[in-house]
Protein backbone atom coordinates (compact mmCIF):
# COMPACT_ATOMS: atom_id res chain seq x y z
CA UNK A 1 0.00 0.00 0.00
CA UNK A 2 1.50 3.34 -0.99
CA UNK A 3 1.16 6.63 0.89
CA UNK A 4 -1.65 7.92 -1.35
CA UNK A 5 -3.74 4.77 -0.82
CA UNK A 6 -3.01 4.86 2.91
CA UNK A 7 -4.12 8.51 3.09
CA UNK A 8 -7.29 7.89 1.09
CA UNK A 9 -8.23 4.90 3.25
CA UNK A 10 -7.70 6.79 6.52
CA UNK A 11 -9.71 9.79 5.34
CA UNK A 12 -12.66 7.54 4.40
CA UNK A 13 -13.18 6.92 8.11
CA UNK A 14 -15.98 9.01 9.69
CA UNK A 15 -14.55 11.99 11.55
CA UNK A 16 -10.98 11.36 10.39
CA UNK A 17 -8.71 14.36 9.93
CA UNK A 18 -5.12 14.73 8.80
CA UNK A 19 -2.46 17.12 10.08
CA UNK A 20 1.28 17.64 10.45
CA UNK A 21 1.70 18.40 14.20
CA UNK A 22 5.22 16.90 14.33
CA UNK A 23 6.64 18.64 11.27
CA UNK A 24 6.16 18.63 7.54
CA UNK A 25 7.41 15.05 7.08
CA UNK A 26 5.08 13.27 9.54
CA UNK A 27 1.48 12.79 8.49
CA UNK A 28 -0.94 12.18 11.37
CA UNK A 29 -4.51 10.91 11.21
CA UNK A 30 -6.88 11.57 14.09
CA UNK A 31 -10.46 10.95 15.08
CA UNK A 32 -11.89 13.18 17.80
CA UNK A 33 -8.47 14.84 18.14
CA UNK A 34 -6.80 11.53 19.07
CA UNK A 35 -4.20 9.87 16.86
CA UNK A 36 -5.03 6.54 15.24
CA UNK A 37 -2.21 6.45 12.64
CA UNK A 38 0.97 8.30 11.89
CA UNK A 39 3.54 7.89 9.15
CA UNK A 40 6.56 9.57 7.68
CA UNK A 41 5.91 10.83 4.17
CA UNK A 42 9.11 9.17 2.95
CA UNK A 43 8.73 5.97 4.98
CA UNK A 44 7.44 2.56 4.02
CA UNK A 45 5.86 2.06 7.43
CA UNK A 46 3.28 3.53 9.76
CA UNK A 47 2.31 3.35 13.43
CA UNK A 48 -1.12 2.18 14.57
CA UNK A 49 -2.71 1.62 17.95
CA UNK A 50 -3.38 -2.01 18.87
CA UNK A 51 -4.87 -4.05 21.70
CA UNK A 52 -1.83 -5.17 23.76
CA UNK A 53 -2.51 -8.91 23.46
CA UNK A 54 -3.22 -8.64 19.74
CA UNK A 55 -0.07 -6.52 19.31
CA UNK A 56 2.09 -9.32 20.69
CA UNK A 57 0.32 -11.90 18.53
CA UNK A 58 0.85 -9.85 15.36
CA UNK A 59 4.51 -9.20 16.15
CA UNK A 60 5.13 -12.92 16.64
CA UNK A 61 3.33 -13.80 13.41
CA UNK A 62 4.67 -11.14 11.01
CA UNK A 63 8.22 -9.84 10.67
CA UNK A 64 6.78 -6.61 9.20
CA UNK A 65 5.20 -5.72 12.55
CA UNK A 66 7.33 -4.46 15.43
CA UNK A 67 6.72 -2.48 18.64
CA UNK A 68 5.74 1.11 17.87
CA UNK A 69 8.74 3.24 16.95
CA UNK A 70 8.86 6.29 19.27
CA UNK A 71 5.51 5.19 20.74
CA UNK A 72 4.22 3.26 23.76
CA UNK A 73 5.45 -0.24 22.86
CA UNK A 74 2.54 -1.89 24.65
CA UNK A 75 -0.20 -0.11 22.69
CA UNK A 76 1.36 0.76 19.33
CA UNK A 77 2.79 -1.24 16.43
CA UNK A 78 4.97 -0.14 13.56
CA UNK A 79 3.85 -1.82 10.34
CA UNK A 80 6.16 -2.03 7.32
CA UNK A 81 4.38 -1.89 3.97
CA UNK A 82 7.32 -3.19 1.91
CA UNK A 83 6.95 -6.82 2.99
CA UNK A 84 4.45 -9.58 2.48
CA UNK A 85 1.41 -8.08 4.22
CA UNK A 86 -1.60 -7.72 1.95
CA UNK A 87 -3.60 -4.54 1.58
CA UNK A 88 -6.45 -6.35 3.33
CA UNK A 89 -4.25 -7.12 6.36
CA UNK A 90 -2.98 -3.55 6.45
CA UNK A 91 -6.53 -2.17 6.27
CA UNK A 92 -7.60 -4.48 9.11
CA UNK A 93 -4.83 -3.02 11.31
CA UNK A 94 -5.89 0.52 10.41
CA UNK A 95 -9.53 -0.36 11.15
CA UNK A 96 -8.54 -1.86 14.51
CA UNK A 97 -6.59 1.25 15.50
CA UNK A 98 -9.42 3.57 14.42
CA UNK A 99 -11.97 1.52 16.41
CA UNK A 100 -9.82 1.53 19.57
CA UNK A 101 -9.45 5.30 19.43
CA UNK A 102 -13.07 5.90 18.45
CA UNK A 103 -14.34 3.74 21.31
CA UNK A 104 -12.15 5.64 23.78
CA UNK A 105 -13.82 8.96 22.89
CA UNK A 106 -16.57 10.45 25.04
CA UNK A 107 -20.08 9.58 23.90
CA UNK A 108 -20.83 13.18 22.93
CA UNK A 109 -17.82 13.22 20.58
CA UNK A 110 -18.87 9.92 18.97
CA UNK A 111 -22.41 11.28 18.61
CA UNK A 112 -21.04 14.41 16.92
CA UNK A 113 -19.14 12.21 14.44
CA UNK A 114 -21.98 9.82 13.64
CA UNK A 115 -25.07 11.78 14.64
CA UNK A 116 -27.77 10.54 16.98
CA UNK A 117 -28.84 6.95 16.42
Amino acid sequence: MNIEDLRDYCLEKPGATESFPFGEDTLVFKVGEKIFLLTGLNEQSFNVKCDPEKAIELREKYTEITPGYHMNKKHWNTVRTDGFLTDKQIKEMIDHSYEIVLNSLPKQVRTAIFGAK
